[in-house]
């Protein structure tokens, strides 16, 4: 079988779903190859670019391209936010420049095409019967069909989870369909796990998708292979065919996934909960075990865990057995963070950064989400983390039904106050799950047109509305001065997955 990480997500490390499959596949003696044809993609479109720009910028930018793709793997362009906010804007410059002629706005983490919609089954459907009209097709066309020569098989799945990815996917799908009509086509994915959660789902795609995978797909792989029966127990990930070295960071990027879910699992409004993902963990030996190995074999400069909250245990395993190479994810703000001599625990086991969830400055915001973090410990938690020389990327959401002006207010006083002990800010604005039980408590009404939309638009009970919210943000939040500071040293385009190399401490 063939598995495939299409476009667009930002190149920055290789993409772990599809190597953990592998490893299952290596286990039960199936073959299998992997194909991340979003780096592949983005570099061949960026190698082939053969429009002549007419503006001073895009020649510019067209002259430098493997000048900037250079920059962006060396370090010292992390040092200087100016030459490396201009080699990545260079880059997306010429994407931009690639997708026009046929509609689509393209850069290095987002595609979207003016005619069609990833949220509309019908534009999918629309995709697939016309995958020439792709920016990538060229490419994939090539790839894929030299491929499927090759290697004689009869399936192809499609990792796919974010809705970025989704007119590439079944723009691909379309030509294999239109080429090698008697292969087998599976998608699974976050984003597809997001589809077949919602209540009623009914697959759209018959004809051009045999099979849809919600959550680990290890085990609905291997039967397909005509392993049924077998056990699927955690299998050792596999990245050894993908190219690591042409990923757009200053080193190779580890990505590891010690969890499926959420073991807090109790927000409000989180997508996980609403779609009743349940939490799965590795055992934190199998984690040390496999680090180990990883870390021997592909000598990474960073680990990334990908964990959508990497648990306490875990993290005290670390602390203790450190996995070998500097290390971030994302925690949430617990009491072990409030105490220093754990946060100089793991600061000694390589951590360097963690991404963590504050939401809000307001205590009563915080409860009514049932986040579970109380603003004292957080504090601690941020001042401890910066004493250890942690980083600190944080995620503020603003905008949730509990939320009001003043509330927001106390969120912007909070930020301001530990502006010398946050290292990065995430600002988002809220957006209300379609199918979660808070939902049904809302007046709502269509966020997007589309039969595949994940969210709902909704009547703020208190007044405050998006509209309200931006202009707070823009007007207030950005501008105050200590804040504003935090902002202009985010990354650009690659955010939380480039901040580590930001860092003295790196």
């Amino acid at each position: 079988m063939i598995l495939i990480y299409p476009p667009v997500v930002k190149p920055s490390e290789p993409p772990p779903g599809i190597a953990k499959l592998l490893g299952a596949c290596n286990a039960h003696g199936i073959r299998c190859r992997l194909v991340d044809a979003n780096i592949e993609g983005i570099l061949s479109l960026l190698a082939c670019s053969n429009k002549v720009p007419s503006d001073t910028w895009g020649i510019r930018a067209v002259k430098n391209v493997s000048k900037n793709l250079a920059a962006l793997k060396r370090l010292d362009a992390y040092r200087k936010i100016d030459q490396y906010t201009r080699a990545v804007k260079d880059i997306n410059r010429v994407l931009e420049m690639a997708g026009a002629d046929r509609g689509v706005s393209l850069s290095l983490a987002n595609y979207q095409n003016k005619g069609l919609s990833p949220v509309k089954s019908a534009d999918l459907i629309r995709a697939a019967e016309e995958p020439e009209n792709n920016p990538f097709y060229p490419y994939f066309s090539a790839r894929l069909g030299t491929l499927l020569e090759e290697e004689q098989t009869f399936l192809v799945g499609f990792s796919l989870n974010y809705l970025s990815q989704a007119l590439c996917t079944f723009a691909m799908i379309g030509f294999l369909k239109q080429r090698y009509p008697g292969i087998r086509i599976v998608i699974g994915g976050g984003l597809v796990t997001s589809w077949m959660r919602r209540p009623g789902w009914n697959n759209p795609f018959l004809g051009l998708v045999d099979l849809c995978v919600a959550g680990p797909g290890e085990g609905p792989l291997l039967a397909l292979a005509g392993a049924a029966g077998e056990s699927t127990p955690h299998c050792l990930p596999d990245y050894g065919t993908l190219p690591m070295k042409d990923y757009l960071s200053p080193g190779v990027i580890l990505p590891y996934n010690s969890s499926v879910g959420c073991y807090w699992n109790r927000c409000a409004f989180c997508p996980e909960r609403a779609e009743q993902n349940p939490y799965v963990r590795v055992p934190k030996e199998a984690v040390m075990s496999d680090l180990s190995m990883l870390v021997e074999r592909i000598k990474p400069s960073l680990i990334h865990i990908v964990d959508n909250a990497i648990s306490p245990a875990l993290m005290g395993a670390f602390a203790l057995n450190p996995p070998g190479a500097p290390w971030y994810g994302f925690s949430r703000i617990t009491e072990d963070l409030a105490d220093l001599d754990f946060c100089l625990a793991l600061k000694e086991s390589g951590c360097l950064m963690l991404k963590v969830g504050l939401e809000s400055g307001d205590q009563g915001v915080i409860d009514a989400m049932e986040k579970g973090i109380d603003l004292d410990i957080a504090s601690r938690a941020l001042k401890n983390l910066k004493k250890a020389g942690i980083g600190t990327y944080v995620y503020l959401l603003f905008g949730t039904p509990a939320e009001t002006a003043a509330e927001a207010l106390k969120t912007l006083h909070f930020t301001a106050r530990h502006a010398d002990v946050i290292d990065f800010l995430n600002v988002a604005v809220f957006n209300l799950p379609a199918h979660g039980a808070e939902a049904m408590t809302l007046e709502t009404s269509p966020f997007y047109e589309g039969d595949l939309s994940l969210y709902r638009a909704f009547i703020h009970p208190k007044g405050w509305n998006r509209r309200q919210v931006r202009i707070f943000l823009d007007r207030e939040f950005k501008r105050n001065p200590s804040i504003s500071a935090i902002i202009r040293k985010d990354p650009p385009v690659f955010t939380s997955n480039h901040a580590p190399f930001f860092l003295n401490s790196f």
